[in-house]
């Protein structure tokens, strides 16, 4: 689903900032593989990325949308989601949130559950390392995928 404007101009700006800090030139490839990313809450893979960038940009290749969504990672700009049994996929919601994977088509949705990013850390993780963020990834069948097994459909993929 496509992100408000002023959300969009928001990451817009972040990513301008951010590439300013870091002495990162911005060049047209690297704004619209941002563009693409900040403007939905799909979670795109990096071939999606790059199809949907290719309609706006021809000279763009898909070893520049992989090396652009890596170095957007670098900067903190987006997250890499290494979701079941699927490719990986991108965020750029800067926000503490967690993830529902639906585990038939694929589909990643954010949920924020306050209480999920207070979780007591076990003594034997923080024996580990210190732990700086929680995130927790659901997988389940998603309300579309559920009423097609009842109905006798497709199975999970996964």
């Amino acid at each position: 689903m496509a992100l408000k404007a002023n959300e969009v101009e928001r990451r817009l700006d972040a990513f301008q900032a951010a590439c300013a800090r870091h002495g990162v030139r911005i060049t047209p490839q690297r704004v619209e593989v941002f563009r693409e990313v900040a403007r939905t809450d799909e979670h795109p893979d990096a071939e999606t990325v790059f199809k949907r960038v290719r309609g706006r940009l021809s000279n763009v290749s898909l070893d520049t949308v992989y090396r652009t969504l890596s170095l957007l990672e670098e900067l903190g700009l987006l997250s890499k989601l290494e979701v079941l049994c699927d490719r990986a996929r991108f965020d750029a919601n800067w926000e503490q949130h967690h993830h529902f994977v639906c585990v038939q088509c694929g589909a990643v949705r954010d949920l924020v559950h306050p209480g999920w990013d207070r979780l007591a850390v076990p003594e034997a993780v923080k024996a580990m390392g210190e732990v700086r963020r929680i995130h927790v990834q659901l997988r389940g069948l998603c309300s579309k995928c559920a009423s097609q097994e009842r109905k006798g459909g497709k199975q999970s993929r996964c």
